[in-house]
C-alpha cells in the first residue's frame, strides 16, 4: 500500500492507488474482560420472575448470538442456571433479534448483539422461602478482524420466596418480552453507539491474498473511496460536458426554478439508482464471488490483467468501449416520454453513453470492493461512486450560476482519460505480479517490475511535459501550472524507484513490488548489503533467504526441530505471497532498530504461506473437518497451512504471528497482526513481551 511522506501528500496519480488498500491502528493486546460489562438483576411478581442479564459492550465490538449456525466456528453466547427444587425454568432464555450479514467468502452465516443488549429467563417460584440462583453467562467477543477467548461472568441473585406457592394459588402471568421492550432497556449512551451498523468482517480476504483477511475496510472508507472514483470519472471526456448540457436543459424546460431543482434532483437520484441496481444485480447474481476470485486466484490475476491493460489502451485513445447501440436508443426512446420514467431513462442514457469512460473505472471498483467486503461493501461502493456522479446535477440545479466557474469542455478532459490510462496501466501490472507470486514462476521478479514500473511514470511524465501526442489529444500552445506540477511529481516518484532496481526497500511503495527476497539479487546489487545475516553458519537445510534477508523455514516442523536444538522461540509467520499487508510489515516494520536484531538473532522464523500453490505428496493430500458439517480439502501447502491456521487460531487474518517456545507451545504475550501491531514501537514491544514470558518458563 502507499504510504506517501509528509513531502507527498498530494501526489494525486499515487493516492489514486489507495482505493485498493486500508490503513489500520491500535495498540494493545484486548482482553474479552475489557470489552464486555455485565450486570445481572431481578424482575419479580410474586410467584413468577425474570432473571435479567444487562450487557453493555464497547464500541467496535459485539458478542455472538445465543443461536448460531450449525457447525459455526464462533462460540455462542449463553445464560445458564444451575438446576435447582427452589424453582422451574419457564421456556428458554429470551434473546433480542441479533444483527445478521452473511460473509460468502468463509460460506458463514454471522448473528451478533452490540452495544448493549438485554437477556431474560423467565421462571416460576416454587418455594415461599428466600434463595440464590447460581449461573453463568458465556461469552465471546469479535471485532471486524479476531475473535478473543471465550470468557463468562458467574451469577448470584437473591429470589424472594412465593408465598402462596404451597397453596398452589394462581398467580398472575408475565408475558415474555418483546424485542421492543428489551430495547427500551437499553441506555442512551449506549443506544446512540447502536446507531450505525460496523460491519462485521471475521474471515474475510485480503484484497489481494489467497486466503488472508480483508483489511479493515469499514463502509464508510469504501464509500469515501468509490466516491473518490466517481470524481475521476467526472473529470472524462464522456461525463464533463454532460453536466452543463443537461442541468440548463431541466432548468429552461421548467415552467419555475424550483421545478427545475426539483427534476435536476430527480435525475440524479435515478444516477445514484441505476449504479446501486448494478450492484445489486451483481449479489443477486451472486457475481461478487466471481469478482474475488479475479483478486484471489492466480488465473483470475492474469484475467484482470488483460482486462487492465485492455481499459488502459481504451483510455489512451486506442479504441472505445461501447455500449450496444441498440441499448442506448431504446434508453434514448424512453427519455423522450417526460414524467418521472422519462428522467429515470435519461439518467440510464448518461450512463450508458459515458460507459467508454467509467467503465474502466468502475471495472477495478467492482473488483475491488467485491473482494474486501462482499455484497454490503459492493453496494456501499456503487452507492458512492454514483452520488459523486450525480452530485453536480443537483448542486449546479439549483445553483445555476455556479456554472459560469466551470473551465470549458476541451482538451484538458482527454488529458485526464490518459493519465488514468497510465495509471490502469500500471496497476495491471500489479494484478500480473499477485499471479506470478502465487504460482512462484519468477517471470516477474522485483527488477523486472520495477523497470516496468519505471518506464511507465517515465513516458507519464513526457507527455505530462507535452513532449509526445496521444490520440484525440489537442495541440499544446503552453503547459498549465497544474500540469506543469503534475509532471514534476511524476518525474519525482521516477527518480524515487530507481534505487529500488540495486535494492533500495523503497518504503513509499512497499506493498506493490514483488518483496526483495524475489528478486533476482535479494542481497541487493552485487550481493551486498545484509549479506552477514546470512552466513553458512547460520543456515541449515530448509532454511531460504526471507524478508530483510533473515534465513526462513517454509516447513513448520523443520522449524520447530531447529529451534529446539538451539533453544530459541519459534517465531510462526502466517502470510501469503500476494498479501498487501505482510509486505508493508516486513518492509515497514521487521527491520527497524531493535526489531531486525531480535528477528535475526534471537528467534527461529518459519514463514507458512497459506497461499502457496504447491502441490502436497499424495500421502498427505486429505479431506479434514474444520468443524461440524464443514470440511477442507488439502491439496496444496497453502491449504495445509490455512488449516493449521484456522485449526488452531480460528483466524484467517494475514499477517498473523505467534511466538512459541521452543518446545512448540504458544507464549503467553498473545498473537500480533497487522492492525494492532503495524507501528514498529508496538511490534517491538510484543517482541520483548514473548521473550519474556519464555524466560518465565525457563
Amino acid at each position: 500500500m502507499i504510504q506517501p511522506t509528509k513531502s507527498m501528500q498530494n501526489f494525486f496519480l499515487l493516492a489514486l492507488f489507495t482505493a485498493f488498500f486500508s490503513v489500520f491502528g491500535n495498540t494493545q493486546i484486548e482482553l474479552p474482560e475489557d470489552k464486555v460489562k455485565a450486570t445481572f438483576s431481578v424482575q419479580q411478581t410474586d410467584c413468577e420472575a425474570f432473571l435479567v442479564a444487562t450487557v453493555k459492550i464497547v464500541p467496535k465490538w459485539h458478542i455472538n448470538a445465543m443461536k448460531l449456525p450449525e457447525g459455526s466456528f464462533l462460540f455462542p453466547s449463553s445464560l445458564t442456571f444451575k438446576k435447582s427444587k427452589n424453582f422451574e425454568l419457564l421456556g428458554k432464555v429470551v434473546e433480542p433479534k441479533p444483527h445478521y450479514m452473511r460473509d460468502e467468502l468463509a460460506d458463514e452465516d454471522l448473528f451478533f448483539h452490540e452495544g448493549t443488549v438485554v437477556f431474560k429467563q423467565k421462571i416460576k417460584i416454587l418455594v415461599d422461602e428466600p434463595f440464590t440462583v447460581e449461573g453463568t453467562f458465556e461469552y465471546q467477543t469479535c471485532n471486524d478482524v479476531k475473535c478473543l477467548r471465550n470468557a463468562d461472568y458467574p451469577i448470584s441473585l437473591k429470589i424472594k420466596g412465593c408465598q402462596i406457592a404451597v397453596a398452589e394459588v394462581p398467580t398472575p402471568v408475565i408475558d415474555a418480552p418483546t424485542d421492543v421492550e428489551n430495547q427500551a432497556l437499553v441506555s442512551a449512551d449506549t443506544a446512540k453507539n447502536n446507531s450505525t451498523e460496523k460491519e462485521l468482517k471475521s474471515s474475510k480476504i485480503d484484497n489481494v491474498d489467497k486466503k488472508g483477511t480483508v483489511k479493515d475496510k469499514s463502509l464508510w472508507k469504501i464509500f469515501i473511496l468509490a466516491f473518490i472514483s466517481g470524481l475521476a470519472a467526472l473529470l472524462t471526456p464522456c461525463v464533463f460536458p454532460m453536466i452543463p448540457m443537461t442541468v440548463s436543459f431541466f432548468t429552461k424546460r421548467s415552467p419555475s426554478k424550483a421545478k427545475g431543482i426539483q427534476n435536476a434532483s430527480i435525475y440524479g437520484l435515478s444516477i445514484i439508482l441505476i449504479y446501486v441496481l448494478l450492484g445489486l444485480l451483481v449479489v443477486v447474481t451472486n457475481s461478487a464471488s466471481l469478482l474475488n476470485e479475479m483478486s484471489t486466484n492466480p488465473w483470475f490475476n492474469v484475467a484482470f490483467f488483460i482486462l487492465l491493460i485492455v481499459f488502459a489502451l481504451s483510455f489512451m485513445g486506442a479504441f472505445e468501449i461501447r455500449m450496444p447501440s441498440s441499448w442506448v436508443n431504446k434508453a434514448d426512446a424512453k427519455a423522450d416520454k417526460g414524467g418521472l420514467i422519462g428522467i429515470f431513462f435519461m439518467a440510464l442514457v448518461l450512463a450508458l453513453v459515458s460507459f467508454s469512460c467509467t467503465g474502466p473505472i468502475l471495472g477495478v471498483l467492482l473488483v475491488g470492493t467485491a473482494s474486501q467486503g462482499g455484497g454490503e461493501a459492493l453496494l456501499m461502493g456503487m452507492f458512492g461512486f454514483g452520488f459523486a456522479l450525480a452530485l453536480p446535477f443537483g448542486l449546479f440545479a439549483a445553483f445555476p450560476g455556479w456554472l459560469n466557474s466551470l473551465p470549458q469542455s476541451g482538451g484538458w478532459l482527454n488529458t485526464v482519460k490518459v493519465v488514468l490510462g497510465f495509471l490502469e496501466l500500471a496497476l495491471a501490472f500489479k494484478f500480473l505480479s499477485n499471479a506470478d507470486l502465487a504460482l512462484q514462476s519468477h517471470l516477474l521478479e522485483r527488477e523486472l517490475f520495477l523497470a516496468i514500473w519505471i518506464a511507465i511514470f517515465l513516458v507519464l511524465t513526457i507527455y505530462l511535459f507535452g513532449l509526445i501526442r496521444l490520440p484525440h489529444d489537442s495541440p499544446l500552445e503552453y503547459l498549465s501550472v497544474g500540469r506543469s506540477l503534475m509532471g514534476i511529481l511524476t518525474l519525482m516518484f521516477v527518480i524515487y524507484m530507481i534505487p529500488g532496481m540495486f535494492g533500495a526497500p523503497l518504503k513509499l511503495i512497499a506493498a506493490f513490488p514483488p518483496p526483495m527476497s524475489y528478486s533476482e539479487s535479494p542481497l541487493g546489487f552485487g550481493g551486498g548489503g545484509s549479506s552477514s545475516s546470512v552466513s553458512s553458519s547460520e543456515t541449515v537445510e530448509g532454511m531460504e533467504l526471507g524478508p530483510q534477508n533473515i534465513m526462513v523455514f517454509h516447513d513448520y516442523d523443520l522449524a520447530l526441530a531447529h529451534a529446539e536444538k538451539v533453544n530459541k522461540p519459534l517465531f510462526v509467520d502466517f502470510t501469503g505471497h500476494n498479501c498487501v499487508n505482510c509486505r508493508r510489515m516486513e518492509q515497514s516494520v521487521w527491520g527497524e532498530p531493535g526489531i531486525i536484531d531480535i528477528l535475526r538473532n534471537d528467534v527461529v522464523i518459519v514463514s507458512l504461506h497459506v497461499d502457496e500453490r504447491i502441490p502436497l505428496p499424495e500421502s498427505e493430500r486429505k479431506v479434514v473437518e474444520l468443524r461440524k458439517g464443514k470440511m477442507m480439502s488439502l491439496k496444496t501447502t497453502g491449504d495445509k497451512w490455512m488449516y493449521k491456521q484456522l485449526k488452531e487460531y480460528q483466524i484467517t487474518a494475514q499477517p498473523y504471528y505467534i511466538l512459541q517456545s521452543p518446545k512448540g507451545e504458544d507464549l503467553g504475550n498473545g498473537p500480533a497482526d497487522y492492525e494492532h501491531h503495524s507501528k514498529p514501537k508496538d511490534f517491538n514491544n510484543w517482541l520483548k513481551d514473548g521473550l519474556k514470558e519464555l524466560d518465565k518458563k525457563k
